[in-house]
């Protein structure tokens, strides 16, 4: 997958988000890591109606899913403002669906991409050498 020079990347699961920008205007990313940013989890909701992606959720199932409400939220600021030109997003798959639940229309007009793999802990050779491959 080719993505523009200054995408930003976010790879996340249901604990830790890590943001990135690509430098690298080719076919090869090359990430470097843009500071952490807090991710508000008080949103337990798993979306329209649903109390989480679960039919009984446990408290870590909530966490999670209220983790990815959480970092939906930043990125949706993010596109509101401007910040966000072009995003991949890179998440364990049931992160990804509770995203999805989430995004703002400015954050899906910006997104180029997911890839739904867990990567987080993952060194950015690694992430960058999935995102070339997909």
């Amino acid at each position: 997958m080719h993505i523009a020079q200054g995408a930003t990347v976010a790879v996340v699961d249901g604990q830790k988000l890590s943001l990135f920008r690509n430098t690298s205007n080719d076919a090869h990313p090359k990430l470097s890591a843009l500071p952490a940013e807090s991710v508000n989890t008080s949103n337990k909701s798993g979306g329209a109606g649903h109390s989480s992606s679960a039919a009984n959720p446990d408290e870590a199932t909530k966490g999670e899913d209220g983790f990815a409400a959480g970092v939906a939220e930043l990125l949706n600021r993010q596109a509101v403002e401007g910040k966000l030109k072009e995003l991949l997003v890179i998440a364990a798959p049931k992160t990804l669906g509770e995203l999805r639940k989430h995004y703002h229309a400015k954050t899906k007009d910006s997104l180029v991409g997911e890839i739904s793999k867990d990567l987080t802990g993952q060194k950015s050779d690694d992430i960058e050498r999935t995102i070339a491959a997909a």
